[in-house]
């Protein structure tokens, strides 16, 4: 009967709440440690088929579902798990009107639209497997009361080490040399006419959070010179050691790089920011690796821009949308070292975020708040770099 009541009160409260006629942003946050009793956990992975049991530590699939299910069912949780995430008969879409948690990827992201939060009533927690959780319309999510948290610092090493060796691999024309060995055919001089060294060429990353900045510090032996740009300025003591120059103006910072990173999140700013405008600041033949997110690039000026010329390689692991279709033209553009969603995916990494999935959901279920880091959405507010 107590119980009964503190709902009763707890729901008069939001409805006075939502009344006000001075409030001028809507935000019912809901508790989210507020329902006892067992959950309902719905987790969207990518399958692995029969590479699921070729390593014990390949947690982050379907078969393997994050290494969590016997943990969660033995307090009672039911945890479903699939890679059926799109249209409206989907398995994701099945279950979004009683699920408690949603745990997603950006690997195989399950998209989490305003359409599907206001389907959610039971809907507390939105935990991303990893980092980025821009496949959340955060927006919605902050507006309907949903806290989002991802695995800060989970896969930073893995996408920075994935970055540097796309840049070797484009600077050093490295697959039409692979494609020559696999077909068959030797012709060093249809490999070494555009082969150059990464010493002295300038390195600028767009954005330099924890990403950009692992990567800065592994380019430093390599001789380069390295530019940043970036919302903040960061130590100088860190910026003297790790050797960058900071460039407050990404548009004069542009035309003097040989190599162009992305490093920054996917927001409302930054969604189609490299346009046919951008791109053209840049350096005839400029390289541009993008392991942030797909979006970020106009796809079919990276495309022209790859086809003239202006753009001399293009690498990255994401895409818009995730997994891209057959016909997407980034798999046909010339000058590309595309691949499937994999930097922030390696087996380390898996370990890192399946394990950081766990703790967020103990804390969850006890009551307790996340460490700060973790919040993507808390209290209606988003975290300062979505803004």
């Amino acid at each position: 009967m107590a119980m009964s009541m503190m709902i009763k009160r707890a729901a008069a409260a939001a409805t006075r709440a939502i009344s006000s006629s001075n409030s001028t942003r809507l935000i019912v946050t809901r508790d989210l440690h507020a329902s006892p009793g067992p959950k309902k956990i719905v987790g969207v992975f990518y399958k692995a088929h029969e590479y699921a049991e070729m390593n014990p530590n390949f947690v982050g699939c379907v078969e393997n579902a994050l290494g969590i299910r016997k943990w969660l069912e033995s307090q009672g949780h039911e945890y479903i798990v699939t890679d059926d995430k799109e249209g409206p008969d989907c398995e994701l879409e099945r279950h979004i009107p009683d699920a408690h948690v949603i745990i997603t990827t950006p690997f195989h992201p399950g998209y989490i639209t305003a359409e599907r939060i206001k389907k959610a009533k039971n809907l507390q927690l939105l935990l991303t497997a990893g980092i980025g959780s821009d496949h959340v319309d955060l927006n919605a999510a902050a507006a309907a009361g949903l806290t989002v948290a991802e695995v800060t610092g989970s896969n930073v090493v893995s996408v920075a080490e994935d970055e540097l060796m796309r840049i070797l691999i484009l600077v050093r024309n490295f697959l039409p040399g692979y494609h020559q060995v696999i077909n068959g055919d030797w012709n060093v001089a249809g490999i070494a006419y555009r082969a150059y060294d990464l010493e002295g060429k300038t390195v600028g990353t767009v954005g330099c959070g924890r990403i950009g900045r692992l990567l800065l510090q592994r380019l430093k032996p390599f001789g380069c010179n390295l530019l940043y740009h970036d919302r903040i300025k960061m130590d100088s003591e860190l910026e003297n050691q790790i050797g960058a120059h900071y460039e407050e103006d990404l548009d004069k910072m542009l035309p003097k790089c040989d190599i162009i990173v992305i490093n920054t999140p996917l927001t409302d700013k930054t969604r189609g920011m490299f346009d046919k405008e951008k791109i053209g600041k840049m350096k005839k033949g400029v390289l541009i690796v993008n392991n942030a997110r797909g979006a970020i690039m106009d796809t079919q000026a990276v495309v022209d821009g790859c086809s003239s010329g202006h753009i001399g390689g293009y690498s990255g692991d994401v895409w818009y949308p995730q997994p891209a279709p057959k016909d997407h033209p980034w798999r046909y553009m010339p000058n590309q070292a595309m691949t499937p969603h994999i930097s922030g995916t390696t087996i380390d990494a898996q370990l890192r975020y399946a394990a950081g999935v766990k703790e967020m959901l103990e804390n969850y279920f006890k009551g307790e708040d996340f460490q700060p880091q973790h919040y993507i959405v808390k209290e209606g507010e988003l975290a300062s770099q979505y803004r």
